[in-house]
């Protein structure tokens, strides 16, 4: 049985996709920083996956929290086949009107959790010679958006490390690859008024927004063998979004 590591596991993409690997089959740690919500989570999945599920409160911008975390992953379940850096926080804004103290924490929840969670797990995924490292980029990381700059940013940073990544730890077996969601109906995005959701519905192809399974089934599928030779990717799941070169229908 494989094991996967989840951050911002307790809601959104990252408890579709515990989800997901649970219905598969999989052992899933649990990584989330609001412990009430993410005990309860995982104490709801346990009645139907017993100890297949764990739940642990990490903080992904500490370096000491998140070695924590793979202590405890590796305590509970050994080998770690999987980790998917999910955790993320969005600010809103032109540049010059981001807060410090905002640019700082996008940059530290975003990007700075990505290092950390490498650096902890992929020792071990080196020895083993194998493993997956999954990290959830955005559209908005490759190519810009109105009053995104810090979030545009962060995200930006992820899309050409995952490249950098791959290089280096693919002669280990380790494959990395970024999902890049478009709008997606996570409880973040549901904070916009009703009139901007229907915004977006109406400016995707298909007329709707990504659902959080539909990210759920990519992290699954490139975690998965079947992905064997895909690494060094920004996968999109967009609904179509960021397929339009922005000129006008002649």
């Amino acid at each position: 049985m494989k094991t996967v590591v989840i951050t911002g596991a307790a809601s959104g993409m990252g408890l579709c996709a515990t989800k997901k690997f649970l219905n598969n089959n999989w052992q899933v740690v649990m990584a989330d920083y609001d412990v009430k919500n993410g005990q309860t989570q995982a104490d709801k999945l346990a009645t139907t996956f017993n100890d297949a599920v764990q739940f642990k409160q990490t903080n992904v911008a500490d370096a000491k929290s998140v070695s924590e975390l793979a202590q405890f992953s590796h305590d509970k379940f050994g080998k770690i086949d999987a980790i998917i850096s999910n955790a993320g926080v969005f600010v809103k804004g032109a540049l010059h009107e981001v807060a410090e103290n905002d640019w700082d924490r996008i940059m530290n929840i975003d990007v700075k959790s990505v290092y950390l969670m490498t650096k902890s797990f992929v020792p071990d995924m080196i020895k083993q010679r194998s493993g997956v490292i999954l990290n959830t980029a955005s559209i908005s990381g490759l190519m810009g958006d109105f009053d995104m700059a810090a979030y545009s940013t962060a995200k930006g940073a992820l899309t050409n490390l995952v490249k950098s990544m791959a290089l280096d730890y693919g002669k280990y077996g380790i494959r990395v690859n970024n999902i890049a969601p478009g709008p997606t109906n996570t409880p973040m995005f549901q904070q916009n008024p009703q009139a901007v959701i229907d915004k977006f519905v109406a400016a995707s192809p298909l007329k709707k927004i990504v659902e959080p399974e539909d990210i759920a089934n990519m992290m699954y599928f490139l975690a998965c063998d079947e992905a064997s030779s895909v690494t060094g990717q920004n996968i999109g799941v967009t609904a179509g979004f960021g397929i339009y070169s922005s000129q006008p229908q002649q």
